[in-house]
């Protein structure tokens, strides 16, 4: 119980516990084959909804703006996540590690899963008006680089993402375990023009850093923010990089020194240099 106003008392809402037995119960539907790619709720095709799996990203889940639809897991992870629960409409349904293994369809170490559904999208403009530093990526389809890029980015200080052409959906399964649920709690937004998009952010004030080995581009020491200047971080994919036209969008083309016979690093590693050596001097 806690006290309302007026001095009366009501009823905390608390997740409903439900034991399941049976894994061809229909109420753990959500949760049903996740192994397989045609069938999975989170890819093309699927029911749209969001994963999180493992207790730290469920909690961020049921922290996030993302509607939960059901939380499925063994007793004791259900029973950590007891406090985080309370206030939450939704069922929490327990079962045995061999039952949710024939429902997921494969085993689960982490012990706990939640689904949610998808937030409506945000337009570039929306998210400019609010963010002072971003990671725009392009071509980036990778699911493990998307979440390690976001997670990144929560670390080190970046208010957004917009993702550019080529980009995978930052809500796989994957992309969510890899950003730490991080991905659920920094706004994002998809480009529906591309390049165009990089005049959006221009527009609204941010300086377009482009991240490229070519030897003509400015050291990134020596970008330095400007007064009240927002920075937008450009990331291509590994392998192919940015493409001409993303980086003639941009306002400077930028690289990071690097050991002699080394061209390349990680997309996610490179944008947490930059991360870290833009967005701390704008915040």
């Amino acid at each position: 119980m806690r006290r309302g106003g007026a001095g009366q008392w009501h009823s905390r809402s608390v997740a409903t516990q439900i034991v399941i037995d049976d894994p061809d119960d229909l109420r753990v539907d959500d949760f049903r084959d996740l192994k397989r790619a045609d069938r999975r709720p989170d890819r093309p095709g699927g029911r749209g909804l969001v994963i999180a799996e493992g207790t730290i990203v469920v909690r961020r889940m049921l922290a996030s703006p993302f509607q939960i639809r059901a939380v499925l897991g063994v007793r004791r992870r259900i029973d950590e996540l007891h406090d985080d629960l309370a206030d939450v409409d939704c069922p929490a349904y327990i079962a045995s590690a061999d039952v949710m293994a024939t429902v997921v369809g494969f085993h689960l170490n982490r012990g706990v899963l939640a689904v949610a559904d998808k937030v409506p999208r945000m337009s570039v403009a929306e998210l400019a008006v609010t963010a002072r530093t971003v990671a725009v990526l392009e071509g980036v389809g990778d699911h493990e680089n998307i979440g390690a890029l976001f997670r990144n980015a929560a670390a080190l200080g970046v208010d957004g993402v917009v993702l550019g052409a080529g980009c995978s959906d930052p809500l796989y399964r994957r992309s969510v375990r890899v950003s730490m649920g991080h991905v659920l709690r920094i706004p994002f937004a998809t480009a529906d023009e591309w390049p165009e998009a990089l005049k959006t952010l221009r527009d609204n004030g941010f300086r377009v850093a482009a991240l490229t080995p070519r030897p003509n581009a400015v050291s990134l020491h020596d970008v330095v923010p400007r007064g009240d200047e927002r920075i937008a971080v450009l990331l291509g994919a590994e392998g192919d990089g940015l493409t001409d036209a993303a980086i003639d969008a941009s306002d400077v083309a930028v690289r990071i020194p690097m050991a002699e016979g080394v061209d390349s690093l990680n997309v996610a590693t490179a944008g947490a240099i930059a991360f870290y050596e833009l967005a701390h001097r704008v915040s």
